[in-house]
């Protein structure tokens, strides 16, 4: 069985910053992993590199059985990806957007826009019809962007904080359909600093600090004392508690 994602010695420098550093690990398909870690810990840069927004300094990067340095376009077709900074075009309408992103996938107009209205129904985005990107309030903008991760019907799917700036009612949508999609055989990667979400959702974990992999495997086999991700997220990082605020 081909592995859904292979990440060998994925390394990546800014300068003298070393953000990722020597990276190894195996998805298998349908794997949901939850990859956590302290903000600047190399999260969103991983995820740029398996996405081809970023080009590793040294590494290999197999994505689907392909190889993502020289058959990028062929793993594009077949992922779906959610950045950190949404990389919306505020220009257009959300309807236009998607429109635009559909053809991309090579979908026809009449697909696109079928999918688009269920997708909008389901997560409950009603934009005026010639409101601006612009205009939307952020959890508009995470909606949409999640909205053109999807519209594909990708087989792999990297979703770089998900959750943030989304109201309850629509976390829960947003859970019930990365959990169909995991049903039906998707690979799933999120990054997340809501770990009450990451320990619901995602069986298999990996914890980054300082570019480098702190714990990587099955849930519940990190958490053998029985304790929470919380803990073993502060356990694995060398977090220590700080004392009160003097004034306070």
């Amino acid at each position: 069985m081909t592995n859904a994602l292979e990440l060998v010695d994925l390394t990546k420098r800014f300068g003298d910053t070393l953000a990722v550093e020597g990276l190894s690990l195996t998805l298998e398909p349908g794997a949901f992993l939850g990859l956590l870690g302290r903000n600047g810990a190399g999260k969103s840069t991983t995820l740029k590199m398996v996405t081809g927004l970023l080009k590793p300094t040294a590494g290999h990067i197999r994505v689907l059985g392909l190889d993502l340095e020289t058959e990028p376009l062929a793993v594009k077709r077949q992922i779906g990806a959610m950045p950190e900074d949404m990389a919306l075009l505020d220009m257009l309408t959300g309807p236009q957007y998607l429109r635009f992103v559909g053809r991309m996938y090579g979908l026809e107009d009449a697909a696109i826009d079928g999918r688009r209205l269920e997708l909008f129904d389901t997560l409950e985005l009603a934009p005026g019809p010639r409101t601006l990107i612009a205009e939307y309030s952020f959890g508009m903008k995470k909606k949409v962007a999640l909205c053109a991760a999807l519209l594909h019907g990708p087989r792999m799917v990297f979703l770089d904080e998900p959750f943030e700036g989304i109201d309850p009612v629509t976390s829960r949508t947003i859970k019930d359909i990365l959990l169909a999609l995991q049903q039906r055989g998707v690979t799933l990667v999120l990054t997340s600093h809501i770990l009450e979400v990451v320990e619901k959702l995602c069986p298999l974990i990996a914890i980054l600090d300082e570019g480098r992999l702190k714990g990587f495997g099955p849930l519940d086999d990190l958490k053998r004392g029985g304790e929470s991700l919380e803990q073993l997220f502060v356990d694995l990082v060398g977090g220590t508690r700080k004392g009160a605020l003097s004034w306070l």
